[in-house]
Formats: structure tokens, sequence, C-alpha cells
């Protein structure tokens, strides 16, 4: 090969064909294959030509109809496409007849996912999911596949002379379909051990922040959930104008104004007609979502298809189980609103929403104030003594709780404190010596090596732990009432 010739070589961009098939209420749709227009480019295809039809009832052959057919097949001569992509699912016996009039490959709406998903899986058990994913998708599509292929021969082969299978092959028989069938049978059994071995891990790890106050980023894709994840707590997560550019979920620790933290996840985006076996799949990674305390729906509010792509997440969402938990609703990318007047109808309609724009930190400020009102709102206000040289459980109160005031008395800290139950446990899962100062402690299903903890033994997150410096001495505090059904311990060298 020359070096002019090296010089030219390109990689093959696949040039797409779309089809819509618009059916019932789909019917008044503006543009009904602008997101699959999107999905194209993000699998990296050039998009030549668009075919829409609007039907009452799906054609049971082919879908779009002879007459339509056949215009698909004379727009494929002139664009030359290498894919005709549909904007639906297609049963494997359309897609053979498709192809057939068309003389090109032909895809559904969820095999562009699926081929999606599997470029920007990075990490093993996002591949372990979309290949499941896929093997799902693919396996009851598999009959017709092999009708070119003869049946293995068996006893007496094919032939009057039994020559076919030949020696050691001789028996039932078996076609080709019945071998892949047990083949992507006992593959898909494969890798559902391995997920469910990851799933074990990551709902244990998901278990382990129970006690902590957990907001998780839920959208649409592409509304901009990584961007906001790196604006509010520096996580360098990957971005990029590609729909499903987050697949792996990424938990970070976000610090508030007020000194505290909550854990931030960050998960994969949602679209409408999600495939219901990578729900199935991802179920794991959408582990934080299921968990969370609270949840920020973010929205591109510069799309013109703003309201579908909210109705497409609330179905995920009810889906997983969700949908009724505490949600904020924040709407993105107002930098990028072209016209004004559609925020205008945003904040009317939606009042309670938070506008903000994470590419220009606009509007920030005020998200974090709304989530410091949600913390606040589980928290109650209690008077705790601490023995003053245990540093770590100090430490972690400081940046998990609300101090109103902090006194010494008597080797003891005794601490006005805004708290959360699970914040509380989690202080007892620390330390034995927290007693609780003029009421009664607030019930706790204790376990029975440590008091009043409910949650599993655990270590703090990263900057949680330390010591805090001894404060000033005693200033007239009222003493200290022992707690409830338990005796108050001597200080080291007192009488008993």
């Amino acid at each position: 090969m020359t070096l002019v010739a090296r010089h030219n070589l390109s990689v093959h961009q696949e040039r797409a064909l779309l089809v819509a098939v618009l059916v019932g209420q789909e019917r008044g749709a503006e543009d009904p294959l602008s997101e699959l227009a999107e999905l194209a480019r993000s699998a990296g295809a050039l998009v030549v030509g668009k075919v829409v039809q609007r039907r009452t009832a799906y054609h049971p052959g082919t879908c779009v109809g002879r007459g339509k057919l056949e215009e698909i097949r004379q727009r494929a001569e002139t664009c030359q496409p290498d894919v005709i992509i549909f904007d639906n699912d297609l049963s494997p016996s359309q897609i053979r007849e498709i192809e057939k009039a068309t003389r090109r490959k032909v895809l559904d709406r969820s095999e562009l996912i699926l081929d999606i998903f599997a470029r920007r899986a990075r990490s093993r058990a996002a591949r372990l999911q979309v290949e499941l994913a896929q093997l799902e998708y693919t396996a009851p599509r598999l009959r017709g596949m092999w009708t070119h292929l003869e049946r293995i021969a068996g006893a007496g082969g094919a032939t009057g002379a039994g020559i076919v299978g030949g020696i050691g092959t001789r028996g039932p028989g078996e076609s080709q379909i019945e071998i892949d069938r047990r083949l992507v049978a006992n593959r898909i059994a494969l890798l559902k051990r391995k997920i469910a071995q990851i799933d074990r891990r990551k709902i244990r790890e998901v278990q382990t922040r129970q006690n902590f106050f957990t907001v998780s980023l839920v959208g649409y894709t592409n509304a901009g959930k990584s961007t906001l994840m790196n604006a509010l707590t520096d996580a360098e997560a990957p971005t990029a104008d590609l729909l499903f550019s987050t697949l792996d979920t990424l938990t970070r620790r976000w610090a508030l104004r007020s000194g505290r933290f909550v854990l931030l996840s960050d998960t994969v985006g949602f679209i409408r007609r999600l495939p219901h076996h990578l729900i199935a799949s991802f179920r794991a990674t959408l582990e934080e979502t299921i968990h969370a305390d609270l949840l920020l729906h973010v929205v591109d509010a510069s799309s013109a298809q703003a309201e579908q792509q909210m109705a497409a997440v609330r179905q995920v969402l009810a889906e997983l189980g969700v949908a009724e938990k505490q949600t904020l609703l924040v709407l993105n990318k107002i930098d990028a609103v072209q016209d004004p007047s559609l925020l205008t109808v945003l904040r009317e309609k939606y009042p309670q929403a938070l506008f903000i724009s994470a590419k220009t930190r606009e509007g920030l400020d005020a998200l974090q104030e709304a989530v410091e009102q949600r913390l606040r709102g589980e928290q109650q206000l209690m008077t705790l003594s601490i023995p003053a040289n245990d540093g770590r459980t100090l430490h972690a109160l400081r940046q998990l709780a609300e101090v109103c005031d902090c006194q010494y008395e008597d080797g003891r800290a005794i601490v006005q404190v805004r708290i959360a139950p699970r914040t509380l446990n989690y202080l007892h899962s620390l330390s034995e010596d927290i007693r609780h100062v003029g009421q009664a402690p607030p019930a706790t299903n204790a376990r029975p090596a440590v008091t009043s903890c409910s949650c599993p033994d655990m270590a703090a997150p990263a900057g949680v732990r330390g010591s805090l410096p001894a404060g000033p001495g005693h200033n007239g505090l009222p003493s200290r009432a022992a707690r409830p059904g338990r005796e108050e311990r001597p200080q080291a060298g007192s009488a008993p």
C-alpha cells in the first residue's frame, strides 16, 4: 500500500434511513424522528433520509403496509443507506420481509439502544448487563435465522448411504437453531449468576449508606445530569452531548454550605420506550435511585419535548417502584433556551421547580438551599452527652448534623443538635457512651451488640472520621441526666 493510499484511509460511517410508524395518540407528534435521529447519531450513523407513516394499526406482515414498503425501497435506492432503522419494535418475520424487499439491513428501536449501550459500557458490570439484555432480546428471535441450514444428520444420515453425518454423528439429529438456543440459554444462565453476585455486592454497598442522607440524580438521557454532578461535587465525570454517555453509577460527597454533606449519585439516563430487558438488567445499577432519600429529577428545559421526557421518566420511576419518593424537579440548561416564553410557561406550570444551568452554575445556590431544607425536614432537636475525648464521634456529629450549641462539663461534651434518626443510629454504632440529656432517646431498633443501633457495622465515608480540639470548660449548664434504663457511669478517679 502506498503512503498516499494509507493517508486516505478512514473509518466508514454507516448511512441510515429512519422510519417511524405513528399509531393512535402518536399521530399528533410534531417531529417523530428527532429522538431516533439522536440515537442514530450516538451510534455513529449518518442520517440520510426519513420516512413517516400514520396508520390506525401496525401491519402484521411488514409493519408499514405494502405501499409504504415500496416507497421505502425506492428511497433506499436513492439514498443508498447501509441500514434502515425503525422507531418501532419489529418482529423477526417483519424484519425478514422488510430486508427481503429493500435488500438492506434492518434494525428496530430496541436493537439500536442496545447497540449504544454496548458501545458505552466500560465497567465489567455494565458489559455483563448489556450482554444479558442483548441475549434476552435475541433469544426469541432466533427462529427463522437458520432456515437455510439442513438438520444435522441423525441415524442413517441425510441419504440412503448415511454418509452426511459420518461415523460418530449418528443420532436423533439436531437443527442449528436448537444448538444456538441451547448455547444462548446456557450463556444467559451464566450471565445471570455473575450479575447476581455483582448485585449482592452493590446492594450491600448501597445499604452501608442508609444512615446518611442520599440524593440521586434521575432524568432523561442527555439532560445534563453528569454536568450537574461535576458542578456540585467536582467529580470529573465524563460528559458528552450524546445519549447514554453515562452507564455506571457514580457516588460522591456533596458538601453543603452549612458544612454538612450528603451523598450524591449520578445514574443512567432514561428514554421513551426504554427496553424492558435493559431496565431488568440495570436494576442493580439503579439501586442508588431505589434507596435514595431524595430524587433530583433533572429536565432539559431547552428541549421542545420536555413534557414528554418528564412523562417518560415518571413512567420508568413507577416501574422501579419509586414514583412516590420525595422528588425535586430541576429544570436544567436554562442558558440554552432560545425562546424566553418557553421558560415563562414552564415557571407558571411548575412553580415549585428549580431553574438552573449546570454549565454556568446559575441557580445552584437555590438548589443547595432546597436540599438543605429537605435535610432539615427530617431532623429533631435534642441534647446529647458524648465523651469529650471521643473525637471520632464528635467529628461525625458535626459533619452529619446541625450543631446548635456545644458546652463541656466533667469531661463530656453537652451538644444541642438537630439530627436525623438515621444519623443518631450511626452515631450509636460509633460509640456506646452517647447519652440523651433531658429527654428519653427516640425509639430505635436495637441490635444486641450495639445499643440503639439498627444499622450494620460500617465505616464512615471518607472525611468523616477525625478529632475535634478540646472546647471550653464548664459554664453553668445543668447537670446531665442519666440515660433512661441505664446506670450512670462514674467518672475516672471519682468515688463510686
